[in-house]
């Protein structure tokens, strides 16, 4: 599936709920902070080391797993509803961050 499929299919699922009035750049951006807060939640009191093994735990990887697609879906719609290309802008941040932090010298 493309990126682009995915965003249709969220309009789709969205609209099929009447949930199109609630879904403006305000509302998407609090509810995606709220999924990274949720998100932040499951590795707050983690170790290091913990957090690096979280697959040993099924259900955290399920909760891993669930609210990182979270934090996708809404960042996807909030992109959506201000018409940005996800693809561009990361590439475009890559390609400034490229200049700003040079490889280090080995």
């Amino acid at each position: 599936m493309t990126l682009d499929a995915l965003t249709q299919r969220l309009r789709d699922f969205a609209s099929a709920r009447g949930w199109e009035p609630f879904h403006h750049p305000k509302n998407l951006v609090m509810a995606l902070s709220g999924e990274v807060g949720e998100l932040i939640s499951l590795f707050q009191w983690l170790t290091p080391e913990e957090a690096r093994e979280y697959r040993s735990d099924s259900t955290l990887t399920t909760n891993v797993r669930d609210e990182i697609a979270d934090v996708l879906l809404y960042l996807i719609q909030l992109a959506d509803s201000l018409d940005i290309d996800l693809l561009e802008v990361g590439n475009a941040k890559v390609d400034r961050n490229e200049t700003r932090f040079p490889p280090m010298q080995r």
